[in-house]
């Protein structure tokens, strides 16, 4: 009976194995990413052509393995060494692909419980430090199928259960800018989009998964609770308190859901949908973001997770693009202020923070920045199912009143 089961197990894997095989990318999707890379042209076209032969139990492929090791380790220090924002984008990309097949190899060795977190801890790195915008047509299903992998055959669930988040009491809520009942495309086209009006928008995204699969932090656990994200720590970005860190989620939820005493962290502005494809199967695009000006010939929609407990601050600044902000679960309350007063906000003088404003839009201090005063400030109170339409340069202010999961779309 057990060789029965070890049989079927193997079978399993094996399936599994072949699975996230079809999704590597062949050398023609990638030799363009390579045309400037000639080692790592060189590697990759073996790496590519190697995983085509038949896949044995057991088998793995140890020269090509510290191939890709070597390839992956030059990468890194390319990508570390000087500016960041200096680093060529096929290097970083080169860096996510090799990892992938670096991730292939691994699994061909074997499966424990060590090995699979330490394939999901690669590809977090080929996610945050590599690139995978335009990588090949199935990046996104190679992420996905790992992370079905991992889920299947770990026995990754939390030893004290996670709380399933009570929905907030819905208030009648409190609203200085227009309110539009689920309006048709060509509605908030005229109302807002193109009069740049601020807007809530109610029962637009009722239908999605995610407002019930992630009230339940298991779900989140279970699905990403090994992965690696940037969290701040602190009051707000503007604080010398202030800092980040990556941490695995599954140490963030336990602390900032089921655990007291623990300083405020809060997961913001993070592409984590990017990152763990299989989240982004619980949303949807809304069909606003289809809009563009005359100007704009960009249809990318930037995507954004806010996760976190009470009291997360996010302080008045702007974003320089069309942002729809829609809350999951939790309630936030929003200040708002219009672009004309950008003068009388007191932006910061540094380049990092221009977009941010020196005043703390919940405790106005007229003494310390008395143009405030003059100021017109629009109050939002946002609910679960609510989207809050914000036109580019609008400046807002934005505190939990509950732990709260947000996800907001950018577009040009």
């Amino acid at each position: 009976k057990n060789c029965t089961q070890i049989k079927e197990l193997i079978g399993k894997i094996m399936e599994k194995c072949l699975k996230i095989r079809e999704y590597l990318p062949k050398y023609e999707q990638i030799k363009n990413i390579l045309e400037n890379e000639p080692e790592a042209n060189y590697i990759l076209q073996m790496a590519a052509a190697d995983i085509e032969k038949p896949l044995v139990t057991g088998e793995f492929n140890e020269e090509m393995y510290y191939l890709i090791c070597s390839l992956t380790d030059k990468c890194w220090e390319r990508i570390h060494t000087g500016h960041f924002s200096e680093v060529s984008l096929d290097v970083r990309k080169t860096y996510t692909l090799a990892n992938y097949y670096k991730i292939f190899y691994l699994l061909c060795e074997g499966v424990s419980q060590q090995q699979l977190m330490r394939c999901t801890e690669i590809l977090d790195e080929a996610i945050l430090i590599g690139c995978t915008q335009e990588l090949y047509s199935k990046s996104d299903e190679f992420q996905n199928q790992l992370t079905e992998f991992v889920s299947e055959f770990s026995d990754d669930v939390s030893e004290i259960p996670l709380p399933i988040i009570e929905e907030v009491k819905r208030q009648d809520y409190k609203c200085d800018i227009p309110v539009l009942d689920c309006p048709t495309v060509e509605n908030f086209r005229t109302k807002c989009f193109i009069s740049e009006q601020p807007a809530l928008l109610l029962n637009t995204f009722m239908h999605w998964p995610a407002m019930q699969k992630w009230r339940d932090l298991n779900y989140l656990f279970k699905l990403a609770g090994n992965r690696t994200v940037p969290i701040e720590i602190g009051a707000n970005y503007t604080t010398d308190e202030w800092s980040q860190q990556l941490v695995k989620i599954r140490d963030f939820l336990r602390r900032q859901f089921t655990e007291t005493h623990h300083e405020i962290e809060y997961l913001a502005q993070h592409e984590l949908f990017d990152q763990i494809p299989a989240l982004k199967a619980d949303i949807r695009i809304p069909d606003y973001c289809s809009i563009h000006s005359k100007n704009s010939c960009s249809e990318q929609v930037s995507i954004k997770a806010w996760l976190g407990p009470k009291n997360t601050i996010s302080p008045l600044h702007y974003d320089p693009e069309n942002n729809l902000l829609c809350q999951v679960f939790g309630r936030k309350q929003i200040i708002l202020a219009a672009p004309a007063d950008t003068s009388k906000l007191y932006p910061h003088e540094t380049e990092m923070l221009c977009n941010t404003s020196q005043i703390d839009a919940a405790q106005l201090d007229f003494e310390r920045f008395p143009l405030a005063a003059e100021v017109k400030f629009y109050n939002v109170t946002l609910q679960a199912g609510d989207c809050l339409y914000m036109p580019p340069k609008w400046w807002h202010y934005v505190r939990a009143e509950s732990e709260s999961f947000s996800v907001s779309f950018w577009w040009s």
